[in-house]
């Protein structure tokens, strides 16, 4: 008698319990999440079945007949964090924010939800990660109390969906999406399979309540957002959140904005008494000094479409060792390196090759835009000739290996800033479009020139005094 032959609903199938992933045998390593020892038989592959047409809910409109009303955007109370959102939270909108653990994303999101509550909108703060006295103790400590906001601490989907429907909040906070689990789904809290279904009823149900959804995400160790990269797709805006945790400042960037721009940055400031945004920042990045000192220089970077004026300090000594010391903070490493170069080999200076060199920013800010190139080197030369340069004095413009400055965007912007904070010299490319009135710009084109505005003498015996 002839052997049966095993058809397909009786083959066994395999999953991955942390992404899904599905195969007819099974396998050591997933090859869709690349984790081990998480392929397990399930059962028989579900028959292949189509979809027939069915009912519609709302009928097609021509896009000049929908209603733009229903997707206003409502100010959050925190106007550095509307400014990124594009003007506030539009109603079903679900934004992700990320950031690395002690940024201050719960401090953050616990202010934003107090001041949106009202009598008319409603606020719901679920945390997954701690208790709700836990909480009390952080909203005592920023002042962060209102009727309206109610607090939960859940880990459970079903549960959270439960409050939804008891409170019906026009905003829903959620610390953290990683935290949250579905019983009908396999796998542990945080897995791929869990974040994507957890992500997707919410996403659900902030559609269908018109309500809008803060979601907390982790990152990696590389700062990347944790779970699949799906997550960033289904929800509708991205925003990370940025700082050194031995800074004050800190940094909410756009990522990715269905409703606004990308390109805007909103910067807070955390104090002991909580988070606050600060319109003007630039005073964060600048030392007050009645006398120049050497080895500082000033210059404007654009964090967004916002400008920062910000400080670039240098420091050179001499070395104790064969090999001499390059340290930088805040600054890149390859592009202070490149500076050098150029000052050594295009601006004669060879004071700079035998000696410790330390260089930083002032503030926490990070500089990695190459329109700071120009305020680098001018920050070396003046630290190895020991002069300092001009008071109130502004340096903008990328630097080139051959000594050249080149032009960069929004000079015009750049200026405007720096004569608003009271600065009447600056140094830029060629071209540099509309000049603030009361302000003198002088045009380099490379940087023989823009090392004129150090005093020639001391500039001169800089190589001497190496050389001795």
């Amino acid at each position: 008698m002839a052997a049966r032959t095993k058809t397909a609903k009786d083959r066994p199938s395999y999953r991955c319990t942390e992404c899904g992933w599905q195969t007819a045998k099974w396998l050591g390593r997933c090859p869709e999440c690349q984790a081990w020892g998480t392929v397990e038989e399930y059962g028989a592959p579900p028959a292949v079945r189509t979809t027939a047409a069915g009912r519609v809910s709302t009928a097609a409109l021509p896009i000049g007949q929908v209603d733009g009303r229903q997707a206003t955007a409502r100010g959050t109370g925190v106007d550095e964090l509307d400014r990124v959102l594009g003007g506030g939270l539009v109603p079903g909108a679900v934004v992700l924010l990320a950031g690395e653990p002690g940024v201050g994303k719960s401090t953050l999101l616990l202010d934003v939800a107090a001041k949106a509550a009202s009598d008319e909108h409603r606020t719901l703060y679920v945390t997954g990660e701690e208790s709700a006295s836990q909480v009390r103790l952080r909203a005592d400590r920023i002042n962060a109390l209102s009727d309206h906001l109610y607090l939960a601490a859940e880990t459970d989907l079903s549960a959270v969906l439960g409050h939804l429907d008891a409170v019906k909040p026009s905003l829903l906070v959620l610390d953290s999406v990683q935290t949250v689990a579905s019983p009908e789904i396999d796998g542990a809290p945080g897995g791929m399979a869990q974040v994507r279904e957890v992500a997707g009823a919410l996403i659900r149900a902030s559609k269908e309540r018109g309500m809008s959804t803060l979601l907390v995400g982790h990152v990696t160790k590389d700062g990347a957002i944790a779970g699949p990269r799906l997550l960033e797709h289904l929800v509708d805006v991205v925003l990370h959140f940025e700082g050194d945790r031995h800074a004050r400042l800190r940094l909410v960037r756009g990522v990715k904005n269905r409703y606004g721009a990308t390109d805007e940055v909103g910067c807070f400031e955390l104090h002991d008494e909580g988070i606050t945004g600060l319109a003007d920042p630039s005073g964060l990045f600048l030392t007050r000094r009645a006398e120049a000192v050497p080895g500082t220089c000033l210059t404007v970077t654009l964090e967004g479409r916002r400008p920062l004026v910000a400080e670039v300090q240098a420091l050179t000594v001499d070395s104790q060792i064969p090999s001499p010391r390059r340290t930088t903070s805040g600054l890149e490493t390859s592009r202070v390196s490149m500076m050098l170069a150029v000052l050594e080999q295009r601006g004669r200076i060879s004071a700079l090759g035998k000696r410790d060199i330390y260089s930083a920013t002032v503030g926490g800010v990070k500089l990695s835009e190459p329109a700071a190139d120009l305020a680098i080197a001018l920050a070396l030369a003046s630290a190895a000739s020991d002069t300092p340069l001009p008071k109130n004095l502004v340096a903008i413009g990328e630097v080139g290996l051959a000594g050249e400055v080149r032009r960069v965007t929004g000079v015009q912007r750049r200026l405007a800033e720096a004569h608003r904070l009271g600065f009447t010299h600056a140094l830029v490319p060629a071209d540099p479009g509309k000049v603030p009135p009361g302000m003198k710009v002088t045009e380099v084109a490379d940087m023989g020139e823009a090392l004129g505005v150090l005093p020639r003498g001391r500039r001169a015996r800089a190589p001497q005094e190496a050389e001795g």
